[in-house]
């Protein structure tokens, strides 16, 4: 069965100090640079391919959007590809941002 996880941003944020877990940040261009989580992949679809040979199935993937509804499909389909350990980070960037820290383009 090919189904993702529910994951809170501050299990996102353990994952992400780590480095246990790969952040994949499926927002518009515009919203990644406006802040974004240090390190995380802005995949989309012709990012996609990349990401998923640069990654094991083995990695645990973490996709975050914007208040954690649209990463749940996109979650999904990564689980569906083959990925063992897929996450959707409940409440999204919004949450994220009034937590931890963002990564901006211009930084």
């Amino acid at each position: 069965m090919f189904e993702f996880k529910h994951i809170s941003v501050d299990e996102t944020a353990s994952r992400w100090q780590q480095q246990t877990a790969v952040i994949a940040d499926i927002r518009d261009e515009q919203s990644y640079a406006a802040g974004h989580i240090d390190g995380a992949w802005h995949l989309t679809s012709a990012s996609l391919p990349a990401f998923m040979q640069q990654h094991g199935f083995a990695t645990p993937v973490v996709v975050v959007c914007y208040h954690g509804n649209s990463s749940q499909g996109a979650a999904q389909y990564l689980a569906q590809q083959g990925f063992d350990e897929v996450y959707s980070m409940d409440g999204g960037m919004a949450l994220w941002q009034l937590h931890h820290p963002v990564k901006r383009a211009d930084d």
